[in-house]
């Protein structure tokens, strides 16, 4: 079976042409996430690990190497290529939420829908929001909703193309602990109906509750493996 993600020899090299102010941020990355896998990327700060999620959600192109998403080379397709993987394969959670302030609940979730051909935007918008438990908030505009309601919204957004890549950054990073706790949940429920889950986080207790943890360090992969492995085994500084 095809992996949904396949990284051979990844690199991303800034101001690679200036040697003295060259910064190589990802560094020869082999790995592979098959589906429906739940996994976890740590590391200290300047591991890489902002750059590599962008290189994953196609928000950038690698220096050198191949990214192969669901068996196709996403490496050097043009703007608009990457643009079409972006809206239909991949979905997106920030820890800001990222909503906008004009739109209710119900219009920011069916916002990646104007770039499709759905019949009914607006039912399947809702569906999601049904799904993510908060269809009764669908009227509200963001200032009207909670920290851990606008974050689901944001989760119903990812997902209203229906990807097979979820990739979070930080999603519990702007809440409480308990509502941290309910998303949490709310994505690992996700990861069990089949999502492919890819979480970068400096929290350590969402990174033990998922299945696998990629640690980074200095561009490349440090260790790999189930979290109480990988995570016992960190250096100091790891978030």
């Amino acid at each position: 079976m095809t992996a949904a993600i396949q990284l051979e020899g990844l690199e991303k090299i800034y101001h690679e042409d200036q040697p003295n102010i060259a910064v190589r941020a990802v560094n020869g990355i082999d790995l592979t996430i098959n589906h429906g896998e739940a996994v976890a990327i740590v590391g200290p700060s300047g591991c890489g690990k902002s750059t590599l999620m962008q290189l994953l959600g196609c928000l950038d192109r690698p220096t050198r190497g191949s990214y192969r998403l669901e068996g196709q080379n996403v490496s050097r397709l043009d703007d608009d290529e990457l643009a079409h993987v972006r809206n239909r394969r991949i979905g997106f959670v920030f820890q800001s939420f990222n909503l906008l302030a004009r739109y209710s609940a119900l219009e920011n979730v069916a916002l990646p829908l104007m770039y499709s051909s759905v019949d009914n935007p607006a039912q399947r918008a809702r569906a999601v929001l049904e799904r993510v438990g908060l269809v009764n908030r669908a009227g509200h505009l963001p200032s009207e909703l909670s920290g851990g309601q606008k974050q689901r919204v944001a989760i119903a957004r990812s997902l209203v193309n229906q990807p097979a890549i979820l990739l979070a950054d930080e999603p519990t990073g702007a809440l409480d602990s308990r509502t941290g706790e309910e998303i949490i949940q709310l994505l690992l429920e996700l990861n069990a109906a089949g999502t492919t889950l890819i979480v970068v986080t400096h929290d350590l207790a969402l990174a033990r509750k998922l299945k696998r943890v990629v640690r980074l360090r200095d561009g490349k992969v440090e260790a790999d493996g189930p979290p109480e492995q990988v995570l016992a085994e960190a250096p100091a500084g790891v978030q």
